[in-house]
């Protein structure tokens, strides 16, 4: 049995895509996973598994709720090192963190261009890291952070990256 970390990408975000997490959980518990925990409502997964989830996760959200996000599945080995790599780790609470599908391909030109001056960023794997001082309301970079990366991503705030470490080093 292994422990899965689950990001969803674009969901319960500005009225679509809407997925219930209490529905969600019943849905994966039903399928057979153990121990399903999520957190808040952007699709924040920690879950057991025989093995590995692979597509079935996509495939089961898309029959029950109609579309299929985005799914960022890490092992609980690669989501700790993940954390354990943020080169802004002590800058408090305006890190972000943007997990990639793939090597992301930056277009460091568009990126300079876009990044506030206040804005720092490192990329660490399929990780993009980005410590926005001033928030990322207004931050252009955000904006455009895909185009930036060359690949999807899903982005997630210091607060709840340290919530799902949590939530598996609290696991038996």
């Amino acid at each position: 049995m292994s422990t899965y970390i689950v990001l969803l990408r674009g969901v319960n975000v500005g009225g679509k895509n809407l997925l219930p997490m209490k529905a969600l959980k019943a849905l994966l518990e039903g399928a057979g996973y153990l121990n399903v925990q999520t957190y808040i409502q952007s699709g924040n997964i920690v879950l057991d598994a025989p093995v590995h989830p692979g597509d079935e996760l996509g495939s089961l959200i898309k029959d029950s709720f109609g579309f299929e996000p985005g799914i960022m599945l890490f092992t609980q080995d690669e989501f700790a090192a993940a954390v354990a790599a943020n080169p802004f780790s002590g800058a408090g609470n305006t890190i972000h963190f943007y997990f990639c599908t793939t090597p992301p391909h930056l277009d460091t030109a568009l990126l300079e261009s876009l990044r506030a001056s206040s804005e720092n960023y490192a990329l660490v794997g399929n990780v993009f890291y980005l410590h926005a001082p001033d928030g990322i309301g207004r931050s252009k970079l955000v904006a455009k952070i895909e185009s930036c990366l060359g690949v999807s991503a899903t982005g997630r705030n210091l607060n709840t990256v340290s919530k799902l470490q949590l939530m598996l080093d609290d696991k038996p």
